[in-house]
């Protein structure tokens, strides 16, 4: 019974150590997740806007051709899987890596573009393709990092390895609720509109040439955007993830210390029993 209470014991002291850990990575990760949310709240518009704004443009090219807007066979696909570069968030990597999975119909021709560790170590281990490698950037991705992205996604698909380039991401709803989403970004394509309410566009010096500027900045910011929002929702899903660690450390140890207690009682006990026993066994 003494070597029970002193493992049962031992128990408590390690989950305690556990419950400290998981604590002080709950608090780190609520002053990230603050810095993330203000930064995707200040970001969201602008980019949100550019690419709607660029999409309004693109609709009215009507008989224009250009390398990007091309829509061809579809025999090779790139995908740009945007995963954390570190664990303990939940199932914030696995999901996105589970519908990134989901879309690719033939590893064969599929080119993979992973921007963190965990996507890079997943998708290298199985087999695949990975022709860019993007880390240390999921917690606080810059613009610059999603036009280094950008000018590899668009290199790929001028050069004919590829014909269709998407994004998968994790769209930030909430501190609890963060949802993996996919979006086609070659060829690119313009938003549905009524055909009565199109605009009349021209194009100076060319349509190509300002085309060749506006579709490279439609990709890089629309990846930024992704980028912003896996960022945001990154730290959202490790809060949770920690605060229900800590949560369960602590109903760890109240059964612990409720089994410590009855083992203690029942050693208490069985001393009584052998002193009555002793002093019976003596009259």
């Amino acid at each position: 019974m003494a070597q029970s209470m002193k493992d049962i014991k031992r128990r408590i002291k390690s989950v305690g150590g556990i419950k400290q850990i998981t604590k002080a990575m709950e608090l780190v990760s609520s002053a990230k997740l603050r810095k993330a949310r203000q930064r995707l709240e200040m970001s969201r518009p602008y980019y949100q806007t550019l690419v709607r704004s660029i999409q309004e443009i693109l609709s009215s090219t009507t008989g224009i051709r250009h390398p990007l807007l091309e829509k061809r066979e579809i025999k090779n696909r790139a995908f740009i899987v945007i995963t954390g570069d570190g664990g303990l968030a939940g199932g914030y990597n696995g999901n996105a890596i589970r519908l990134a999975e989901s879309q690719i119909d033939d590893k064969e021709h599929t080119l993979i573009l992973a921007v963190g560790m965990k996507g890079r170590d997943y998708f290298k281990r199985r087999g695949y393709n990975v022709v860019g490698e993007f880390l240390n950037i999921s917690e606080e991705p810059y613009f610059m990092d999603a036009s280094s992205i950008g000018g590899l996604a668009i290199e790929l698909y001028e050069d004919g390895k590829v014909d269709e380039v998407n994004v998968i991401y994790t769209g930030f709803k909430s501190v609890m609720t963060q949802e993996p989403r996919v979006l086609k970004l070659l060829p690119a394509e313009s938003i549905e509109e009524d055909k009565d309410s199109k605009t009349l566009i021209e194009y100076e010096p060319s349509a190509d040439k300002v085309l060749d500027y506006l579709i490279p900045k439609y990709i890089h910011s629309a990846i930024y955007g992704a980028l912003i929002e896996s960022s945001a929702s990154l730290q959202g899903a490790r809060r949770t993830a920690m605060e229900s660690a800590t949560d369960n450390a602590e109903e760890m140890i109240e059964d612990l210390e409720l089994r410590y207690n009855r083992a203690r009682q029942a050693s208490i006990t069985q001393e009584i029993s052998e002193i009555v026993g002793g002093a019976e066994a003596l009259k």
